[in-house]
Parts: structure tokens; C-alpha cells; sequence
């Protein structure tokens, strides 16, 4: 009985260690965001490509494998970019460091370079524009890493300009790029730019430890706000441009009026009184919620 009993102790230990292993590995590819992905380019798959929303194309082979490797190509980025960072969140991120703490530099990087094989090959098995971008991304990707990020609105612009071909790659692969298709990917190059911005604002403690030459360390988080605002009001004139589209239904309008231009004037006042890590981090989580739920209006399109 004693015996069972440690046998018993000994896999209840190895499953905790398991859960654990698992529980950073996903934290190290950021999980949440990579289902956002997933959702982003199952809506454009399903909502924009046909004149009615046709959730059986979820289902196509083509567009699976299209999922999958762009999903190994934002993992792989995900890690590249902890693993050059490790010194720099261990002041901006402590609590949620993984490379260097529970996964070692050397198996991360492994891991990197599967993931990105793995995307570039699956794109090139597509076809050749879906593989030329995913080899972009990769490259884009490993530059951000190493270097963009740290030079003033360069890498912000680079991370807004994945976020946007996101969601065109999907269109590409289906030879349907229309103007619907685009309208989505400048709302999420503004958004993603508009995050990337905020980020920096919410880091500068760190990236100032690191010779970092991001846009608020060098002119300083009031003159951040003045390139900002110009840009949220592009953001917000954008969205009322669709809204008033003569193309668009009221379902619709009122959706991205409640939804995401009443939470963008929030977002710019809250930003005004913005002066501390807590605050950016706040607007930081805020812009999240509106790149979702301009996402989401892709169901009212139709």
C-alpha cells in the first residue's frame, strides 16, 4: 500500500512539473495572443472573403496550414525577442521573465528556429507570396530583436506593418485582396503603431537602462503624447470614414461607434493624464481591447 501510495506522490509531482513546464513555454510564445491571431484570420477567412459569412472555409486545408504557419512565424518572434530582452525585463517585466529563469537561452533559441523553419516552409508549400512574406516576418522579426526596437518609431512601424500583413497574408493566399480586406489592415497597422507607441511609454525605465533609443526616451513621454495624438486622430477620422461609408449597415455603425470610436476618445483622455507605468499599462491592456473588437465587427460586414 505504501508503495502505491509513492508511486501515486511520485506522478502527481511529475504532472505538477509538466503543468508547470507547460504553463511558461506558453507564456514564452504568448498564447493569448497567438489565438488572437488564430480569430484574426478565421474571421477574414470566413467574414471577408465571400459576399455571406461562410464558416465552412475554416475547414479548408489551404487555410489551416496558412493558420498554422503563421502562428509558428509569431511564435518564433515572441521568443527572438524575450530571448535578446532577457536584461532589459528583468527591469520592465520581472514577474513574467521566462528566458534565463525557467527555460534556458539555448533550448529557446532551438525552439526558435524550428518554429521558423517550420512557418517559411509551410508558406513556400502554399504558395510563393505567402512564402516570400512569411520569410519577410521571420527576417522583420529577428531584426525587430536585435536592433529595430531600439531606434526611434523604426521598430514600432515594423511591428505595425506584421500586424497589418497578419491579416492580408489570408487574402493573398485566396487571390481576393479587396478593398474591405485593406480597410481591416490599415485599422490594425494604425492600432498595432498606436500600441507599440504606448509600450515604449510604459518600458522607457528599462530600454533607458539599455541605451535604447526609443521614441519617449529620446524627446520624453509629453512630446511621445504629441506624436501620438496626430496619429489617434488619423485612428479615429479612419473610423468614422468606415462608419459613414455608404456601403455599411446601422448594425454595423453602431457597433463601431459604441464599440470601438466611443472607447477611442476614451483612450485619447486617458492618455492626456497619463504619466505613470500603471497608467500606460492600463492603455496599453485598452488598446488590445479595441484592436478585438474592431476585429470582431468583421461579423457585420455581410
Amino acid at each position: 500500500m505504501r508503495q502505491w501510495r509513492l508511486l501515486y506522490l511520485c506522478f502527481l509531482i511529475i504532472d505538477l512539473i509538466l503543468k508547470a513546464a507547460l504553463k511558461e513555454f506558453l507564456s514564452l510564445i504568448r498564447f493569448p495572443n497567438l489565438v488572437l491571431i488564430i480569430l484574426c484570420q478565421a474571421l477574414v477567412q470566413a467574414c471577408l472573403l465571400s459576399r455571406h459569412i461562410q464558416w465552412g472555409r475554416l475547414l479548408e486545408p489551404g487555410f489551416i496550414t496558412l493558420t498554422f504557419s503563421t502562428v509558428f512565424v509569431a511564435a518564433a518572434g515572441y521568443i527572438i525577442n524575450d530571448y535578446y530582452d532577457v536584461k532589459i525585463d528583468a527591469i520592465n517585466k520581472p514577474d513574467r521573465l521566462v528566458i534565463g529563469k525557467s527555460i534556458r537561452r539555448r533550448p529557446a533559441m532551438s525552439w526558435h528556429f524550428l518554429f521558423s523553419i517550420l512557418g517559411v516552409l509551410m508558406g513556400f508549400w502554399l504558395s510563393l507570396p505567402v512564402g516570400l512574406i512569411n520569410l519577410g516576418a521571420v527576417l522583420l522579426l529577428w531584426g525587430y530583436s536585435a536592433q529595430l526596437k531600439r531606434m526611434m518609431l523604426i521598430g514600432n512601424l515594423a511591428i505595425a506593418l506584421l500586424g497589418a500583413s497578419m491579416l492580408l497574408v489570408v487574402a493573398v493566399y485566396a487571390d481576393k485582396l479587396n478593398k474591405v480586406t485593406i480597410s481591416y489592415a490599415v485599422f490594425a497597422f494604425l492600432i498595432s503603431l498606436i500600441r507599440e507607441i504606448i509600450k515604449d511609454m510604459e518600458d522607457v525605465k528599462g530600454d533607458a537602462s539599455f541605451d535604447c533609443r526609443t521614441l519617449p526616451i529620446v524627446a520624453g513621454l509629453a512630446n511621445t503624447k504629441l506624436v501620438l495624438y496626430p496619429i489617434i486622430g488619423i485612428f479615429m477620422a479612419f473610423i468614422l470614414l468606415v462608419v459613414f461609408h455608404p456601403a455599411t449597415g446601422p448594425l454595423f455603425e453602431g457597433y463601431m461607434l459604441l464599440l470601438v470610436f466611443v472607447p477611442g476618445i476614451w483612450f485619447l483622455l486617458k492618455l492626456v493624464r497619463a504619466d505613470r507605468k500603471r497608467d500606460f499599462t492600463f492603455l496599453s491592456n485598452l488598446g488590445k481591447f479595441l484592436m478585438l473588437t474592431g476585429i470582431l465587427s468583421m461579423l457585420l460586414v455581410n
